[in-house]
């Protein structure tokens, strides 16, 4: 028997060790980057959240990515600090990515040289996530998707950049924006009626002019109760009358945290549909 008692101390520290192991890797794991962004001169930060199994030793499984863009006066933390988002990201085999965007609507400032927010997106941001965490390098395996001002911008950015992105989605999106006179950052960011600005980033103007079948999978919704449900709807008949797949929804709702909680949990799997599951170099 006392032969016996070290075999059995060694394989109850094993299998603790091991239960220890599975519970930590069998869960999410949310890391914060601190990126200095040299377009714009400042730091700016984002979240990446990490799918089950990712930090498994020896593994070179590569994971599509979802870059979500935050709305109007909140920041990179909005989406973890007000939903359930980390929950929903346990089944999805996503890493999710919530960069700062600042009040810059995504877009270079007409007004602000160094608010290059969409410059930024596109020649920093995704290099950076792409050098250090295994996503999958290509179109794809990239989607983007955002709320109000943030879902202005993932579907512009799908507009003018159809060939980085396979899917992009909006919730309760701003998509009027570049039209609007009515908001301080609107008018710092887009620069005065008429502007070079404000016909470059308007999503009527862009989705005129690209070819449809160049586009990536595009899905919006937005609530029946919201202020921009008029804009979603003029964007809706934009796209049925030049020929552009999407797919939109009306749901009951209005213009906050509870709408965006549970849209947030029916886009992610049509963004994991749209791209590329995980694979091996």
């Amino acid at each position: 028997m006392k032969r016996l008692r070290p075999l059995l101390l060694v394989l109850t520290l094993v299998v603790v060790v091991f239960l220890f192991y599975y519970r930590r890797e069998n869960a999410v794991h949310v890391e914060t980057v601190s990126l200095q962004s040299v377009l714009t001169n400042r730091s700016l930060p984002y979240k990446v959240i990490l799918p089950r199994w990712y930090g498994v030793p020896g593994s070179r499984a590569r994971y599509p990515v979802l870059y979500l863009l935050h709305g109007h006066g909140s920041d990179y933390t909005s989406w973890i600090a007000n939903t359930s988002l980390t929950d929903y990201v346990y089944d999805s085999n996503l890493i999710v990515v919530t960069p700062e965007g600042g009040e810059g609507w995504y877009t270079d400032s007409a007004t602000v040289d160094a608010d290059k927010f969409e410059t930024f997106i596109v020649k920093e941001l995704i290099p950076d996530v792409e050098n250090r965490f295994r996503v999958v390098p290509e179109r794809s395996g990239r989607g983007i998707a955002g709320y109000s001002m943030g879902g202005y911008g993932a579907l512009k950015f799908a507009l003018k950049y159809p060939q980085l992105f396979a899917f992009a989605g909006s919730l309760s999106g701003a998509f009027d924006a570049p039209k609007r006179t009515d908001n301080a950052s609107i008018m710092k960011s887009f620069g005065p009626v008429n502007s070079s600005t404000r016909e470059a980033n308007d999503l009527e103007r862009l989705a005129a002019v690209v070819g449809p079948s160049a586009l990536p999978r595009m899905y919006f919704d937005c609530g029946t109760n919201d202020p921009w449900l008029s804009a979603n709807r003029r964007l809706h008949a934009d796209f049925q009358r030049l020929g552009i797949n999407h797919e939109y929804r009306e749901l009951p709702g209005t213009h906050d945290w509870a709408y965006w909680n549970r849209q947030i949990r029916e886009l992610l799997p049509r963004a994991a549909a749209a791209m590329t599951s995980s694979r091996s170099d």
